[in-house]
């Protein structure tokens, strides 16, 4: 071989060399690209009211939306835990289950409202349910209802959708439904997810179906299911989870326990390999604003959280009265739920602060322990 001719190789080496880290260096943008893009509208956060202790914090993309810190009193000089994961320190996610049964998202209420708190530096995850029949002040509404500004929680989602659309926001029915919680109770709502009765049932299918432990008279009277362990296809969680046998309540603590068996199911080994595979089926059929890289960091977490430090809470069911209300729209007394806002406001800011519910701490008697999974 000449001289001229390795020279001629060698610079073809390099070239392609060059290429290849060209290629690699233009997949892994593009990838990075696609991993930050929200896979739905973001939600309106600058038009949330904001308590003097919120700051907003960076989150894992550019879109990502601000966080709940709380500025303690004193400081003193400890070394800080890194969040898990690659995940913001908090995170507020507004979780709705809507009542249509079709694919589509064009009507629907919020048949279940749920916050979650996920602590990627604890790690902890805990649940806030919302009754639906609170009677609530909605934004946007007024001028679509003649006048009328106050209806059930649960309506605030299905104003928003595009059936009705009395507000123009791209979020929809999630945006409004976190707007209102925003107004009426100070709830922070980072990201959300929405998931109808139909996309509901398939996932529980392509999960294999949920094993269900019931262990308390209460609950199998409630769920309509006897005590023991029960595998619930699609249908029959659907059933249990809308069972309104006992009333708003018992069918909130339903929920709870099927919530619970369905992180069991994920966090399983022979399911938590197959997450990406079931996202990427189903990031269709379900309403977020969360990234690629956000549900990574999540699925990431979820690998990490022990059974101990996920917990399901609602609010004292003492503070609630069942009572009517005229509503204008309908033109009669409906049943709702009434409550003093200030006191679930309060909660809500110690629920967003970490400081409440306290796991571990109140007897298993104690209806408003929360519920922590096995």
């Amino acid at each position: 071989m000449t001289r001229s001719q390795k020279y001629i190789i060698t610079l073809l080496s390099i070239v392609a060399c060059l290429l290849l880290f060209g290629l690699g260096y233009y997949m892994y943008s593009s990838y990075r690209v696609f991993a930050s893009q929200p896979l739905g509208p973001a939600l309106p956060i600058g038009q949330q009211n904001l308590p003097p202790t919120w700051t907003a914090s960076p989150g894992p993309s550019p879109t990502s939306a601000g966080l709940v810190t709380f500025v303690p009193t004193v400081s003193f000089p400890t070394a800080t835990p890194s969040a898990m994961c690659g995940g913001p320190n908090r995170m507020n996610i507004l979780v709705i289950g809507a009542d249509t049964r079709g694919d589509n998202y064009t009507y629907g209420l919020a048949d279940a409202i749920r916050i979650v708190r996920v602590d990627f530096v604890t790690p902890k995850l805990t649940v806030l349910e919302f009754p639906r029949d609170l009677w609530v002040e909605i934004p946007h509404i007024a001028d679509n209802l003649d006048g009328q500004d106050h209806e059930k929680l649960n309506q605030a989602y299905l104003y928003g959708q595009p059936g009705f659309k009395y507000w123009d926001d791209p979020s929809g029915g999630s945006g409004l439904l976190a707007l209102t919680l925003n107004k009426n109770f100070g709830v922070q709502t980072d990201h959300y997810v929405s998931i109808n009765m139909r996309t509901f049932e398939n996932i529980i299918n392509a999960l294999g179906g949920l094993e269900v432990n019931i262990t308390t008279e209460a609950a199998s009277k409630s769920t309509d299911l006897s005590i023991g362990i029960h595998n619930l296809n699609g249908a029959e969680t659907l059933k249990v989870v809308r069972n309104r046998q006992g009333g708003s309540f018992e069918r909130a603590d339903n929920q709870n326990i099927i919530l619970c068996a369905l992180r069991k199911k994920v966090t399983s080994p022979q399911i938590v390999t197959q997450i990406p595979e079931l996202i990427k089926a189903f990031e269709d059929n379900i309403r977020t604003d969360f990234t690629p890289e956000q549900i990574s960091q999540l699925a990431c977490l979820g690998t990490k959280l022990p059974p101990q430090n996920i917990a399901f809470t609602s609010f004292p069911e003492e503070l609630f009265t069942q009572t009517r209300e005229f509503d204008p729209v309908f033109n009669k007394r409906i049943s709702i739920l009434a409550a003093d806002f200030s006191i679930l406001s309060d909660y809500v800011s110690q629920f967003q602060a970490g400081t409440w519910p306290i796991i571990g701490i109140s007897s298993p008697e104690d209806e408003d322990t929360p519920l922590v999974c096995e």
